[in-house]
């Protein structure tokens, strides 16, 4: 007699057969990379019909954010690891705080480097994290799960919930499904694996994509990013430091000298430097000019 969890791993899309790799075995080794590849392709076309949904999710993120609160992801193995990445990546792209964008991952730290399977089966776990982080009515959680059904993900967003934080569920099996109560739901559905069940690989990708475009929307719309540039970036190591001087030669026009000497002037904080140069104002006003344009260097420019 078979399991509940057998009979729900069985329904899962994800854990189907993929039609197209059932001679996966037999192929030569161009074959078999053409195939991935082929599959791989599918997957910014199931991203894509979920943008109206990452659209409303971005909402809830932006909204947390201004409020002081945070993005939280929840997730396990492999969807947990890439909250974790995306998370330890916006410090020192946007120069945001690192508690601002945090990633959880059953079975914690050791999870990171080492498969910790058992944990994601431990719902109580889930909670807890959710209390220990002190969740609230300003956060925003996002539970991330290819088969959506992880207990501990599950646990800790209905916990968040009831804690009365936005709640966001990332999933790629398919919306008519998906069964939990949150307040926006994100399914790109990329069908079964080129290897039956291994979720880390459009399942992954898919999540990764969607992970991307919330934290950089999300830092867009909070004024850390000029045209297209990282201006909020923190210069902590020489790459960075020339990093910052080659934006603001790009962004002002002004030569490498000029922009070394007045990063210098600015406290190494990159958007003052460019509103010092692009305004002509010194370093008081050029603060006082952000402070009153929520940050936007576009905005504090054009102020009088």
């Amino acid at each position: 007699m078979t399991s509940p969890l057998y009979e729900s791993l069985a329904r899962l899309l994800t854990e189907q057969r993929n039609p197209m790799s059932m001679d996966l075995d037999a192929l030569s080794v161009p074959e078999i990379l053409r195939l991935i590849n082929a599959q791989d392709k599918l997957v910014p076309l199931a991203v894509e019909r979920e943008i109206p949904y990452i659209a409303r999710a971005i909402e809830l993120i932006v909204d947390s954010l201004k409020q002081g609160g945070r993005l939280i992801y929840v997730g396990a193995g492999t969807s947990g690891r890439l909250g974790v990445v995306d998370a330890s990546e916006c410090p020192p792209t946007f120069g945001s705080d690192p508690s601002m964008v945090q990633g959880i991952i059953a079975g914690g730290r050791e999870a990171m480097f080492r498969s910790q399977e058992g944990a994601e089966d431990r719902p109580e776990n889930g909670k807890m994290e959710m209390d220990r982080l002190g969740v609230g009515a300003r956060d925003t959680v996002c539970g991330i799960a290819a088969s959506r059904r992880t207990p501990y993900v599950v646990a800790a967003i209905a916990r968040a919930r009831e804690l009365g934080a936005h709640t966001v569920y990332l999933t790629t099996n398919p919306r008519s499904e998906f069964n939990l109560e949150v307040d926006v739901a994100i399914c790109p559905e990329v069908g079964p694996e080129v290897v039956m069940g291994s979720t880390r690989m459009k399942s992954g990708t898919a999540q990764k994509l969607v992970l991307n475009m919330l934290t950089t929307t999300a830092m867009v719309c909070l004024g850390k990013v000029f045209e297209n540039m990282m201006v909020d970036l923190q210069l902590t190591n020489q790459k960075l430091v020339e990093r910052s001087k080659r934006i603001l030669t790009i962004a002002t026009g002004v030569d490498h000298a000029t922009a070394a000497a007045t990063l210098e002037a600015a406290g190494g904080h990159v958007k003052t430097a460019m509103v010092m140069i692009m305004a002509q104002v010194p370093f008081e006003e050029a603060r006082q000019r952000l402070e009153r344009a929520d940050g936007f260097v576009r905005r504090a420019v054009e102020l009088r």
